[in-house]
């Protein structure tokens, strides 16, 4: 190859880079103010939802939606702006989009159980829910899984598909829960001064709803015990201030009225085989 060789070549890519730069310019001014109008289109609505207070959940969902489709249309632009053809670029985003929907089956599933999530409700934020095994404060819920803060403040990261086709358990939902705690006292107690113990423990507590009259009842004879059940209604805030105190005042309330909670017994019979063998 000769000089003048080279020098035709590279005339002719610097030509081609020439032609080619308003393009590359006008597709870097695209990326650049496009972002900067989807970040003010996204923080706008959102203001505009905060404004009306609407649901936290529906909020972050609605935002992802149109960020990622603004995302999409401004790539759109830019391979437009960069001198592609539309028509077989779009060709070539079908295809790769099916090849890339049949390997991500499961994240598609996801995607729609978040949708199912957000639309019917089975919780929301701040709801205390007990879900695949995990029991926790929902913190946040995306396009792909719904997060959770445990009792002991980890997070858990649970997929929507699962979530939207499992059973969930929201113990937030209604205002208020009921409690059962069973209580064992001997035999040889008073079942109805008992139960009259238990009751009026239960009346005076301030946090126990009196709407729904709390209830003592006999639910099991036990081998060393008679179980008492205790089944009575709280608000949800003071549900468990309401279960504490009154686990902590049984023992004390029983023993004060002289009725007496049995320690578990078990009767050992030890057989003398030097006296078996002497009778024979």
């Amino acid at each position: 190859m000769t000089i003048q060789d080279v020098e035709k070549y590279v005339g002719l890519l610097i030509e081609k880079v020439v032609a080619f730069l308003p393009n590359l310019i006008g597709a870097i001014l695209a990326i650049v103010i496009g972002l900067w109008l989807i970040k003010l289109i996204t923080n706008k609505i959102r203001k505009i939802m905060e404004k009306r207070e609407v649901d936290i959940a529906i909020r972050d969902f609605s935002i992802s939606i149109i960020n990622i489709g603004l995302k999409i249309l401004l790539f759109i632009i830019v391979i437009t702006k960069l001198g592609f053809e539309t028509t077989s670029f779009a060709a070539i985003i079908g295809a790769a989009g099916l090849a890339v929907g049949l390997a991500l089956q499961g994240s598609l599933s996801n995607f729609a159980g978040g949708v199912l999530i957000i639309l019917l409700k089975p919780f929301r934020i701040g709801d205390w829910v007990d879900a695949q095994g995990v029991s926790g404060t929902v913190d946040q819920i995306s396009l792909f899984y719904t997060h959770l803060i445990t009792f002991n403040n980890q997070r858990a990261v649970i997929p929507n598909g699962e979530l939207s086709n499992n059973k969930v358990i929201n113990y937030s939902s209604e205002k208020q829960r009921k409690d059962a705690i069973t209580v064992r006292i001997s035999y040889d107690s008073d079942i109805k001064k008992a139960r009259e113990v238990l009751m009026d423990l239960m009346l005076n507590n301030e946090n126990i709803s009196k709407e729904t009259k709390p209830q003592v009842f006999v639910s099991e004879l036990a081998e060393s015990s008679v179980n008492l059940s205790i089944r009575f209604w709280a608000d949800l805030p003071v549900f468990w201030d309401a279960h504490f105190q009154i686990m902590a005042d049984i023992k004390g309330t029983l023993e004060e009225a002289g009725i007496r909670i049995p320690l578990p017994q078990r009767h050992v019979m030890i057989h003398n085989q030097e006296d078996t063998d002497s009778d024979k």
